[in-house]
């Protein structure tokens, strides 16, 4: 989110919501769900990583960030379901089981990320990004996850097409590196 935020050159604001600021009530009326992101932007408040990103884009960006074409928007959406699924439930959970001790079953977790990884692995075997001959919020909803699946005990080596995509994306002009977490002693 915040990549595109700086590559559509919009002023924003982070604020940090550690899990006790998210189960607040002053929290809840922002996201009943008690879900980080959450944007305000006037007198929208919208929740939802993937949700942001079309908002973004459509309200502030050009159909290069989301196709107006049937097949384009449908590519990109597909891969907005992948972000919310297999990257969720493979990169994300192996990453958030070793820096938050999720409760998860690491070994789906980690299963997950393979088969994922795989996929894409052929995919970018034939093209530079996900969706489209150029970057668009499909690439911008995988990135960080598969980006840091090593922290999560996930190689990212096997997949040298992978790789090459995740260096395209850090190459972008707005990239900024999410910082690496420290793995727990």
């Amino acid at each position: 989110m915040e990549l595109l935020l700086r590559a559509l050159g919009l002023d924003y604001e982070r604020v940090d919501a550690p899990a006790p600021v998210r189960q607040s009530e002053a929290f809840a009326a922002l996201n009943p769900l008690h879900q980080i992101p959450v944007l305000e932007d006037g007198e929208l408040v919208l929740a939802d990583s993937n949700a942001i990103l079309v908002y973004l884009a459509k309200r502030y960006g050009d159909a290069s960030w989301l196709p107006e074409d049937a097949i384009g928007a449908a590519l990109v959406q597909r891969w907005l379901s992948i972000a919310a699924g297999e990257v969720r439930y493979g990169p994300a959970n192996a990453r958030g089981a070793v820096h938050f001790g999720f409760t998860i079953d690491e070994a789906l977790a980690h299963e997950t990320a393979k088969k994922l990884l795989a996929f894409m692995e052929q995919h970018l075997a034939q093209r530079q990004y996900l969706a489209a001959e150029h970057p668009t919020i499909a690439d911008l909803a995988c990135y960080a996850y598969v980006a840091h699946a090593p922290e999560g005990g996930v190689a990212l080596a096997p997949y040298p097409a992978v790789c090459a995509w995740l260096k395209r994306i850090e190459a972008l002009p707005a990239f900024k590196p999410m910082a690496a977490s420290p793995i727990p002693a």
